[in-house]
């Protein structure tokens, strides 16, 4: 998510398998920088997502719920000509939303 009073740029992306796509990113504070030039690669990206992704699957498999929903965000940006993210706010209050479910049986 990006904030309409940030200045953000679409950059080239290449996909582990090889596609280039076009990710908005947010512009860094503090000046420009020029990163039309580079493609950057989405792996940083992806092991932030597994990370999270693994960590709460790990907490589901001990909870044991019979259904699990999880939502969260990530604003990506450029720094030292590298991709970052952080977890963003999404719908709700929450930067990391989880519901998970158990039915009751006899």
């Amino acid at each position: 998510m990006i904030d309409s009073l940030e200045e953000s740029k679409k950059v080239p992306v290449k996909l582990p398998n090889g596609v280039t796509v076009q990710i908005e990113v947010k512009e860094p504070s503090g000046g420009r920088q020029n990163v039309s030039a580079n493609i950057f690669d989405f792996d940083d990206i992806s092991n932030v997502i597994e990370g999270i992704t693994t960590a709460i699957k790990d907490t589901l498999i001990k909870a044991k719920p019979q259904k699990a929903t999880v939502k969260f965000g990530l604003e990506i940006s450029t720094e030292s000509g590298k991709l970052i993210s952080s977890i963003v706010r999404g719908s709700g209050k929450a930067n990391l939303e989880i519901t998970l479910e158990w039915n009751d049986q006899p």
